[in-house]
């Protein structure tokens, strides 16, 4: 039970005595031994949470939820678009799995502050190995299935795994890609040698075992349950790497302690969910929301959580929410925008379970916001977070009795507790500009990026002068404390000298009846300096003479003529990424 009933009670909360609020909110947790003090700053200039505290995050996740007589209840719910299997896991099962697979790895050498390096796509094998190194104080390092081998041999050299756990095959749609040559491939050039590789064999494509490399990770499974291991609190859980907006792909460094408190309280305080309760997540176990809120945060909280493996159609997201009651979907802009393509209403549905949605990754412009509201007779709303950050920067609060207010609902909320927004602006006298977090961060957070062997201090994420961690993402701070997001800061487009965000044209685009989805980049420009350049993906193809007067026109009305949008490129899709985020640098230099 949440101690307020308002947001102002909760912020006033947690800025008046920092240090009591997060060590009452550590009481969610079971520790070993249980913290003296929140916060503690590091010799190396960044800042430790729950230091002296010991714990183990799969105990927490896991193990005390057996022991409290969640035994029989859900845990993990998985279904594969690909294969159309569907399995679940009781707390119970999932215990035994992962205590045996954790006996497997200790056999293989692995044990506390080693890394393993799981290359596999959204499956049951997957998390379990997650909780399992987890179990054992070591490191998991979870990669996309599809990368190249390049990328995964360059992320074996980068944190130097003792194991390497890899499926077998993953999919692309309902095609088999089998992972034999790319495993190959990457461990032959690799600088860095583990000592073994792991396979999860599945049907659809076995891969050939290598002698005196591979073991099976079914056999290692049946080996002799180990117990959760206590690791310190700032000991790391894991290491995911990212290439945010800075340049090549760094390893964010998440800590045991302040990870799992900062999710525990974001099930109850944003999410409103609870013990028992079932949340679905969209998203890979590859990325950042697949590790908080596809794994972790549902444990955590004792509730049930919905992994999917591929992009699941309107209907499998609806078939998904009635049979396991689901209370909570998390999911992308880009998986809103396929549902829509489809043409589905889920509005009539028998969902009485669900109360509503959420959508992160990038933004969700209001019209894809009012058509998901229409199509599933929820609330749906954005929220804001990174790779860095592992939960809420912003959100909307529907752990707590008082309602959000309907005039922010269509934007990111207001900070999370323990975020400390301001705003450095480009241009003096402009109300917008670039987003700063003043430090320390909250419990959750990066503990430090992975260099060389060791936990670093993030320098490359820091303010000129110190104090604040720049998010590289630009925006502005109304005085209802409301955060307005921009865009990143590359995306911000200097026209004359005048600043627009690209992300505040796409807005008034995507408005139009005739358009699915669009982006805006930035193209040079001789005279004016830069100008916009609109890429749409139209409502029907082909499209039709006189959609483009028609967009430009509706800019120019909305936002000014001196904008100047006048080329206007209709597409058959727009590029995005693995994750599902468009790739506007592509469209900037195509």
């Amino acid at each position: 039970m949440l101690p307020w009933t308002t947001y102002d009670a909760m912020r006033h909360a947690a800025s008046a005595d920092p240090e009591g609020f997060w060590l009452e909110a550590a009481r969610r947790i079971a520790w070993e031994q249980a913290p003296v003090a929140a916060c503690r700053p590091r010799a190396d200039g960044w800042h430790d949470w729950f230091a002296g505290g010991t714990l183990n995050s799969c105990h927490n996740a896991v193990d005390r939820h057996v022991a409290a007589g969640r035994g029989e209840q859900p845990a993990l719910i998985w279904h594969s678009c690909a294969t159309q299997e569907t399995r679940s896991l009781s707390y119970a099962a999932l215990q035994r799995r992962v205590a045996g697979f954790a006996g497997g790895l200790r056999a293989l050498g692995v044990g506390k502050g080693d890394r393993v390096l799981i290359a596999a796509p959204c499956m049951v094998e997957t998390a379990i190995a997650m909780l399992a190194c987890a179990r054992l104080g070591a490191v998991h390092v979870v990669v996309f299935a599809g990368y190249a081998a390049a990328e995964l041999a360059r992320r074996i050299d980068d944190v130097t795994p003792k194991i390497v756990v890899a499926a077998s095959c993953s999919f692309q749609g309902r095609t088999v890609v089998p992972a034999q040559a790319t495993l190959d491939e990457a461990l032959a050039g690799a600088v860095h040698v583990p000592d073994g590789c792991v396979i999860v064999q599945r049907a659809s494509c076995p891969m050939r075992m290598v002698a005196g490399r591979d073991h099976d990770f079914h056999v290692l499974e049946r080996y002799p349950p180990v117990a959760p291991v206590p690791v310190r609190a700032e000991d790391p859980l894991y290491v995911l790497h990212t290439s945010g907006t800075t340049g090549t792909p760094k390893g964010i460094v998440r800590d045991n302690g302040g990870h799992a408190v900062a999710l525990s309280l974001s099930m109850e305080l944003i999410y409103g969910c609870g013990p028992g309760d079932c949340f679905f997540t969209t998203s890979d176990l590859g990325w950042v929301v697949g590790h908080s809120y596809g794994v972790y945060a549902p444990l955590l909280g004792g509730g049930t959580s919905v992994i999917v493996e591929g992009c699941p159609s309107g209907s499998v997201i609806e078939r998904l929410c009635a049979t396991h009651d689901v209370k909570c979907l998390f999911t992308t802009p880009t998986q809103l925008r396929v549902m829509r393509q489809g043409g589905v209403d889920l509005s009539g549905s028998r969902l009485p379970a669900l109360k509503r949605v959420f959508v992160a990754g990038e933004y969700a412009d209001p019209t894809l916001l009012d058509w998901a509201r229409a199509c599933f007779d929820r609330p749906v709303v954005n929220h804001w977070w990174q790779t860095e950050t592992g939960w809420s920067i912003t959100a909307h609060f529907f752990g707590l009795p008082e309602a959000e207010p309907a005039a922010i609902l269509n934007d990111i909320g207001r900070p999370a507790p323990g975020f400390s927004p301001v705003v450095r602006p480009a241009v003096a006298g402009e109300t917008s500009g670039e987003i700063l977090l003043a430090l320390p961060l909250p419990p959750g957070c990066l503990a430090g990026i992975w260099k060389a062997g060791a936990l670093r201090p993030p320098t490359t994420y820091l303010a000129e002068g110190g104090g604040c961690y720049r998010t590289f993402d630009e925006g502005l701070i109304t005085d209802d404390r409301a955060v307005h997001m921009l865009g990143r800061s590359d995306d911000v487009i200097k026209v004359a000298g005048r600043r627009v965000s690209g992300v505040q044209i796409e807005k008034i685009i995507a408005g139009h009846e005739k358009v699915h989805a669009c982006a805006v980049v930035a193209v040079s420009d001789g005279l004016r300096g830069q100008r916009p350049v609109a890429y749409v993906v139209p409502a029907s193809w082909p499209a039709q003479p006189g959609w483009a007067a028609e967009i430009a026109e509706r800019v120019a009305c909305g936002l000014g003529r001196w904008v100047g949008l006048k080329e206007v490129l209709f597409v058959r899709q727009l590029p995005t990424t693995v994750s599902g985020k468009i790739m506007r640098r592509t469209l900037a230099t195509a």
